[in-house]
């Protein structure tokens, strides 16, 4: 049979409707593929997950201290950044009882640390999108891994409650997330718990509201924060509120087990709120504005099967400490406000841009309250390790998964500040220092533009000195100016 063309005019147009063929149909359709199940760190390769970029977390969560058990449900608000068939959250082993995305339930499966979601329909690319996890069970803190010098870490359960410090791959021990730095986003967090304990966390106490036997506080951080500097703690804490002599909202919160521990800061709560505040202050002063609305600490007597939890956390606004820690300990920790926290590594490899700025801080606190010149702190560093000490095996830049939070990374990546400093002078390495922060303020940033900002402001051409000092592996000659 003769096939003819159907012509319909419209107007003064004449459409030939046989050129509407089913496979230019299907070509405007838009075709919805599945986002990948790592973000693509080279350390980290499963963190993360591509086709989406989360906006804001929701989290409502109770917790029973006698039994251990975490439940909650995370709303999470996304963006998709392709046309979506399906996507991954990063969660490890608590049960996932039901997941919804638009308000209508989505099917879900679990592979490692891997939940797949599926939605109904496609997302399609820019739209925003809510997807709602219900979750529950006993958080298990990660045990056994060189990654942070052996220390257990993550969600770890307290005589009266739990803390969580997650860097760098365990926010995801206790809430579903997009868990890798690259992906900021905003928080609330909303904490039931027995009415005698307290909860806090990041940002500022929004309410706190008692039913019954049972307490809820409600938290908000409304700036840009990785996940890993999430955080919720809870006990029986002290708490002071205020202002430090600069006018920057502060809180503090001490377990009351450490008062007397320490007989150099017998009261905690005096020591760890003094020094807080002047140190907000002077990075202030120092770096730039204080990027956030609060700043304060969170002091936990920490053990993990007697084992001492060793580290303490810039997790964002308030940093978690362990123990009763040092004053360099803590201007170490709010530095990272500035440099991890406000500014925030790309990918993993880039985490001498947290340690080592962090640790030059902390060492030009210790020049400013009497202690030893910074310039005299890099020197002994250099010194201190022969040119066959295998510490200079590990690069700066790119220290490996393993040895990413190597000594060469801290007190190497400190010295190698000093030496650039000395190099380009005091005004040009503060504005550097200002310039880095103010750029990437609440975003991310990489090595490589901040060895290019430094060149710039610098008017020096300085890629045989990061050559040398960041990349390379050996003990170098001492740089000249």
């Amino acid at each position: 049979m003769r096939k003819t063309r159907r012509l319909l005019a419209i107007g003064t147009t004449t459409v030939c409707l046989a050129a509407i063929t089913p496979a230019a149909v299907a070509e405007k359709r838009p075709q919805f593929t599945p986002g990948a199940n790592g973000i693509g760190d080279p350390y980290f390769p499963l963190e993360g997950n591509g086709g989406y970029d989360v906006q804001h977390y929701d989290l409502a969560l109770s917790y029973d201290p006698q039994t251990k058990r975490l439940d909650g449900t995370n709303t999470i608000t996304a963006r998709a950044t392709q046309n979506l068939s399906r996507f991954d959250l990063d969660l490890q082993q608590l049960d996932v009882s039901k997941v919804t995305v638009g308000g209508r339930n989505a099917k879900f499966t679990r592979d490692g640390q891997e939940l797949r979601i599926t939605p109904r329909k496609g997302l399609r690319k820019n739209s925003r999108f809510v997807v709602a996890v219900t979750y529950g069970g006993v958080p298990q803190t990660i045990v056994g891994s060189p990654v942070v010098f052996g220390s257990p870490y993550g969600f770890v359960h307290t005589d009266d409650g739990f803390f969580t410090g997650d860097e760098p791959n365990a926010s995801s021990t206790w809430f579903p997330s997009n868990d890798h730095p690259s992906d900021k986003a905003t928080y609330t967090f909303h904490v039931t718990v027995p009415k005698d304990r307290s909860v806090i966390a990041n940002g500022n106490l929004v309410s706190q509201r008692t039913k019954g036997d049972k307490t809820t506080w409600v938290w908000d951080e409304k700036y840009p924060m990785a996940t890993y500097l999430a955080t919720a703690d809870i006990g029986q804490w002290q708490f002071k509120n205020g202002r430090t002599p600069g006018g920057i909202r502060e809180t503090v919160a001490v377990d009351p087990k450490l008062v007397g521990r320490d007989p150099n800061h017998p009261d905690p709560m005096a020591f760890f709120w003094d020094t807080t505040a002047q140190v907000t202050d002077l990075w202030s002063k120092t770096f730039g504005k204080y990027a956030f609305d609060s700043t304060g600490a969170i002091a936990d007597l920490a053990t993990y099967n007697g084992q001492a939890i060793g580290f303490s956390l810039e997790t964002q606004t308030r940093p978690l400490y362990s123990d009763v820690r040092s004053a360099g300990t803590i201007a170490h920790e709010l530095a990272h406000q500035w440099f991890g926290d406000a500014v925030s590594v790309q990918d993993w490899n880039d985490i001498w841009l947290n340690e080592s700025f962090a640790t030059f801080a902390a060492n030009l606190y210790t020049e400013k309250n009497g202690g030893a010149p910074v310039h005299d702190t890099a020197l002994a560093v250099y010194n201190r390790h022969s040119a066959t000490d295998p510490w200079w095996n590990v690069k700066i830049a790119d220290p490996q998964r393993d040895t990413m939070f190597h000594d060469r990374v801290y007190s190497g990546g400190g010295m190698v500040l000093e030496f650039l400093r000395e190099k380009i002078g005091d005004d040009k390495f503060f504005a550097l220092l200002h310039t880095w922060y103010e750029q990437h303020k609440y975003g991310n940033g990489s090595t490589e533009q901040f060895t290019a900002l430094a060149s710039k402001i610098s008017h020096q051409d300085l890629s045989s000195f990061f050559q040398t000092w960041l990349y390379s592996t050996g003990k170098p000659a001492l740089p000249t100016s």
